[in-house]
């Protein structure tokens, strides 16, 4: 029986899988006839009306709108920006460390990107301190070694992008939040794949994307900013969409937005927001609460198989552990991965760890035809 309500046809709509069986979602997510339509409109719009911009600033708050929705937000707790990379830019560009309370606490799970930028505000006074991973996962106990009095912020990924571990947020929020400590949660490789309400979840800052689990395309990201954190912080990273009138023009003054809109920067990319908005809009109608469901069904048949079949997973096995991304060790990943092309299955690699990571699209018949497939090419598992 199907998981989900029409997943048949759900799973139409993403002609990928009329070739190939696609398991590489923590990269990038199929193509759907949806996010294609939208870029055909965007293109159509563009050709037909020249520069609609009282249109195209009304999708850009739609977009904003829709991801609220998503987080259990406020629209004005979000900023629309380019990539992950210019959000935390934009968010360590607002932050002081010139006093005594200047530790920038940032777990070993963290996507480069993330990591780097802290470390680039070294030069400004800022002091980073690692929580290491053990075995492969970060228990609280690390947290609470380093987290403490000077600590500024504590940065975190929610889902490990190499091995799929997942943190306990709540716990390690509760924790910074006692010694006065702001949170950054990265959730690029949860959102969509699990309910994320930052009222539950209380983070101060979120950041994530739309081209991998929220089915969109590269060029839009977003960072959620708690609106009582809003007022005392003012980016150095900006731009003119970040002004509190954008249509101000005015070169002579910086005056940010009142609210997170004061975290963005300049035109934003138009056609991404065509993309992003089909892409939500299929996360929205089937609900992350029905997708987790169902990608914790394969996820746990795919660990069921590969243990049966004697692989080594690095993937934490309880289900309240990982996300949708499962991890297995191989001495060749980049063969393997190559290997797994050829019987049309599409997935990735890190750290010499095979990814895969299914979402509502795929099928029990997938994780099968994946684990037929890997065990013809068990030499580079074994």
């Amino acid at each position: 029986m199907p998981l989900l309500p029409d997943a048949a046809l759900w799973r139409s709509r993403f002609p990928i899988f009329r070739q190939k069986i696609y398991l590489n979602s923590c990269s990038q997510g199929a193509l759907s006839l949806d996010v294609r339509a939208a870029y055909e409109a965007y293109l159509h719009d563009w050709e037909t009306q020249g520069s609609p911009w009282e249109y195209w600033v009304e999708r850009y708050e739609a977009v904003r709108a829709a991801v609220a929705q998503l987080l259990n937000a406020d629209p004005g707790e979000i900023a629309l920006l380019t990539s992950v990379s210019a959000a935390v830019s934009a968010l360590a560009s607002s932050l002081d460390y010139s006093g005594s309370r200047n530790k920038i606490v940032v777990d070993d799970f963290a996507f480069p990107t993330v990591a780097q930028i802290w470390h680039a505000q070294e030069r400004r006074g800022a002091r980073v301190v690692h929580v290491p991973v053990s075995g492969h996962t970060i228990p609280l106990e690390s947290f609470a070694r380093v987290v403490d009095e000077q600590t500024l912020l504590v940065s975190l990924s929610h889902v490990h992008f190499c091995t799929g571990a997942k943190q306990d947020i709540e716990a390690i929020t509760t924790l910074a939040h006692r010694w006065g400590a702001m949170v950054l949660l990265d959730a690029y490789q949860s959102l969509g794949t699990t309910p994320v309400d930052v009222r539950r979840l209380p983070v101060d800052f979120l950041v994530s994307g739309t081209l991998k689990y929220l089915l969109a395309s590269p060029g839009l990201a977003f960072l959620y900013v708690r609106h009582d954190r809003i007022p005392a912080l003012i980016p150095t990273v900006t731009g003119w969409f970040a002004q509190e009138d954008i249509f101000a023009m005015d070169i002579y003054r910086n005056v940010p937005a009142s609210t997170a809109r004061r975290f963005e920067a300049g035109t934003p990319p138009v056609p991404s927001l065509y993309a992003a908005l089909a892409g939500l809009d299929i996360i929205q109608r089937i609900g992350p609460a029905a997708i987790e469901s169902h990608i914790a069904e394969l996820t746990s048949h795919l660990i069921t198989g590969a243990l049966c079949q004697g692989y080594r997973i690095v993937t934490p096995l309880c289900p309240e552990r990982h996300g949708a991304l499962i991890t297995l060790r191989s001495h060749d990943v980049a063969t393997l991965v190559t290997r797994l092309a050829g019987h049309n299955l599409i997935v990735s690699s890190r750290d010499q760890n095979l990814r895969i990571s299914p979402h509502f699209y795929n099928t029990h018949d997938d994780i099968e035809q994946l684990l037929t497939a890997l065990e013809a090419n068990r030499k580079l598992l074994i």
